[in-house]
C-alpha cells in the first residue's frame, strides 16, 4: 500500500462489522446494505493482503490478525469520537475550559476555589481531569495543567505556580492532648506518610533528629488520605504547604514548625503556545496565577 491508509469507509465498515461479529447489525448502524459492508470488507482485505474474518456458517469470527487489527481500530475510533465530542462541545461553548491536575491537587486546592473563578467569569464550563498521568493536550483536549515537577516541559509554556516545601502539620486537639512544640515531641506522635515515604527522614534529618524512626506510621496511597487521617487527628503529617494552605487559615489543622524543607519541586501552570490567544483561557491563568499569590502572601 506504500504507506497510505485504507479507506475510511473500509475501516468503519470493518470496526463496525468486528465489533458486533455480524455484517447485518453493522449494516443497521452505519445506515448501509449488509452487501456493501462486505464490499467494503472484502477490498479491506484485498488492500491489507490479509485475511480478517472466518467466515463459518452462521457465524462470523476474527482471525488472529483481524483480532489485533480490531484492538488498534476499536482505540483509535474511540479517540475519534471522544475528539469529535470535546470539539462539538467546545463548539456549542466556547467557555469551556478543561484542566488537568492531579488527584490531590484538584481535591485540596483547585476545586475548594473554583466557586470564586465561576463568578468571575459567568457562564464558563469548568471540566476537571485528575490523573497522575501526563497529558497530550491536542489528542485529550486540554486547555491548562497543573503538573508538579522541575518546571520542564518540551515545546509548552511552563510558569511556576506554587513552590513545593514540605511542613508538619497537625490537627488542633491532638496537638492539645499531645504537645507538638519541638522537632523532638514528634517521637510521641504516629508519623503520617504518603507514597513518598523518604519525605519524612529528610525532614527530621534537616533538623537535626536522628534518634526517630522516620519509616514507622501509615502510609496513603495519595496525599489526599494522608491529609484526612491528619485532620481526623489520627497523627501528624508532613505536607506540601501550598496543599493545606485553606486548613491551616480555618484552623483546621496548624503547622506548629515554621520552618520547611524545601524539595526544589514545584507545581507549575503549563500549556500549548498559543492557548491564552483564547479569553477564556487567559482569564483561568490569570485567576490561578492571582489565587496563588494569595496562598503565598497568607
Amino acid at each position: 500500500m506504500n504507506g497510505r491508509l485504507p479507506s475510511l469507509s473500509g475501516l468503519r465498515a470493518f470496526e463496525a462489522t468486528a465489533r458486533h461479529l455480524s455484517v447485518t447489525l453493522a449494516a443497521d448502524e452505519l445506515s448501509v446494505t449488509p452487501g456493501a459492508v462486505s464490499l467494503q470488507i472484502r477490498d479491506l482485505e484485498e488492500a491489507l493482503g490479509v485475511r480478517l474474518f472466518e467466515r463459518k456458517p452462521r457465524r462470523l469470527l476474527l482471525t488472529d490478525d483481524g483480532e489485533g487489527y480490531f484492538k488498534a481500530m476499536r482505540s483509535a475510533f474511540r479517540l475519534m469520537r471522544e475528539a469529535t465530542e470535546e470539539l462539538l462541545i467546545r463548539a456549542r461553548s466556547p467557555s469551556t475550559l478543561l484542566i488537568s491536575c492531579t488527584p490531590t491537587f484538584a481535591a485540596q486546592w483547585l476545586v475548594p476555589r473554583l466557586p470564586k473563578f465561576e463568578e468571575s467569569l459567568p457562564g464558563a464550563d469548568i471540566r476537571i481531569s485528575a490523573s497522575n498521568r501526563l497529558v497530550d493536550f491536542a489528542r485529550d483536549g486540554v486547555d491548562i495543567a497543573i503538573r508538579h515537577g522541575f518546571g520542564r516541559y518540551e515545546g509548552l509554556v511552563s510558569e511556576r505556580l506554587l513552590d513545593d516545601d514540605l511542613v508538619p502539620v497537625i490537627a488542633p486537639s491532638l496537638r492539645e492532648r499531645i504537645p507538638l512544640d519541638e522537632p523532638g515531641d514528634l517521637g510521641k506522635h504516629v508519623l503520617i506518610h504518603d507514597v513518598h515515604r523518604q519525605d519524612w527522614r529528610l525532614w527530621l534529618e534537616s533538623n537535626g533528629i536522628t534518634e526517630i524512626d522516620a519509616q514507622r506510621g501509615p502510609v496513603f496511597t495519595d496525599s489526599n488520605g494522608a491529609i484526612e487521617a491528619a485532620k481526623a487527628g489520627d497523627g501528624v503529617v508532613l505536607v506540601r504547604l501550598s496543599l493545606v494552605a485553606r486548613e491551616i487559615q480555618e484552623r483546621r489543622l496548624v503547622a506548629p514548625f515554621s520552618r520547611g524543607v524545601a524539595t526544589g519541586l514545584a507545581y507549575y501552570i503549563v500549556y500549548p503556545p498559543g492557548a491564552l490567544d483564547r479569553p477564556a483561557v487567559a482569564s483561568l491563568r490569570q485567576w490561578l496565577t492571582e489565587e496563588a499569590r494569595a496562598v503565598r502572601g497568607s
